[in-house]
Formats: structure tokens, sequence, C-alpha cells
């Protein structure tokens, strides 16, 4: 069993005089509907809370137990959102950064160092270090994992009541045996991310 992300990466940034650490981290990132959603988080330097852990290794349930606890007690919370119109202009290498941006510039509180899941960003001038698997080793990369997939399965939700015959509810957008079987009956929707449909109709059920 591997061990939960923890506090080593921050600790080690606090012992160097940094004192506002925002971990960052998209979700949405392979989906074919909606948007690319990031989050970033700065957790206070003497809380930890239990059972962070890389969003995807979690139950719907526990990420909405841990997202509350998450705002409850962060020191502050940002939030970027691009949908598939900028995706499908700008590639989703590029929009993930840009969302990420935006998480950034969405805080309350500037932060002094970024602690990044994989990606730099370099139009930031905010001392930072990405970090492979970062959702995994990480918890403040791990909670801004956990805000940004719950806000997005969120968004997917509203989608869901506007889409109900591509039933996003239960896939969300990503490519499900189901979603590719609904793509095909009633064609992409506005929300679809036209650049990931390409080769859509070549793939079997």
């Amino acid at each position: 069993m591997h061990p939960l992300p923890d506090l080593s990466y921050e600790n080690d940034l606090y012992r160097q005089g940094y004192k506002y650490i925002a971990g960052i981290d998209e979700a949405g990132r392979g989906c074919l509907a909606g948007p690319v959603v990031a989050a970033s988080v700065i957790l206070p330097n003497n809380i930890s809370i239990d059972g962070v852990n890389d969003s995807k290794k979690l139950s719907p349930a526990k990420r909405e137990f841990l997202f509350e606890l998450i705002k409850q007690y962060s020191v502050s919370i940002g939030i970027g959102i691009i949908w598939n119109e900028d995706i499908d202009r700008i590639n989703i290498l590029n929009a993930t950064i840009q969302a990420m941006q935006a998480a950034v510039k969405d805080l309350k509180i500037s932060p002094d160092y970024l602690l990044i899941d994989a990606v730099s960003l370099s139009s930031i001038n905010i001392p930072q270090l990405p970090i492979i698997k970062g959702d995994t080793l990480s918890a403040s990369i791990a909670s801004a994992s956990i805000i940004a997939k719950v806000t997005r399965d969120r968004l997917m939700s509203e989608q869901h009541s506007l889409f109900p015959q591509y039933n996003f509810l239960a896939h969300k957008g990503y490519g499900t045996k189901e979603h590719f079987k609904r793509l095909r009956m009633y064609g992409p929707s506005v929300i679809h991310r036209k650049s990931f449909l390409k080769n859509i109709y070549t793939i079997p059920l």
C-alpha cells in the first residue's frame, strides 16, 4: 500500500522561509467534453487533513467530504476553468496551463511558492517546482486535485441537465464505452471538444 501524500515538500519550503505555498493540479485534461478545471490550494502550515489523496484514488463520497474539509481549513483556494472552445483553439496543454495560471490569480493571498503537478508555469514569476505524480506526493497538490475534480464534476452534472442524452452525470465527459455509444447516436454537443473527436467514429463499441 502506497503512503498518502504528506507535507514533506511543504515543510522543507517552510524551513527555507516560504510562508504561502500553493499546490496546483487539474481535472478533466483527458475528457471528450466540457472544461479543464485547475485549482490552487494554500494549506495552513500546521494542519494536516486526514485522508487527502490523489482525487482519482478516492470515491465520489470521500472526495465530496474532503472537498468541504479543504474549503474549511485552507488559507486560500483559487479556481481556473477553460472551456472546450478554447481547448480546441489553443490545445489541451496550453489550456491546462492557462487554467492553472487563472487558479493562481484567483487566490485571495499571493503565494510565494508553487508546487505544481507535472507542469511549469513559466509566465508566472513565482518560485515553483513541477513534481511528476505530485498529487500522490504533496498534500497541497492532492488537495488541489480534489478541489479541481469536485468542481468539474459539479459543472458536468449541471451540463447533464442541459444535455441529458449524453448522460454526463455518469461519465462526466470521459471517453467511456457508453459515452462513445451516445456520441454515435446523437453526434457532438456544443460542449464537446471537436479536436478530441477526429477519430471518434472509427473506435469500436
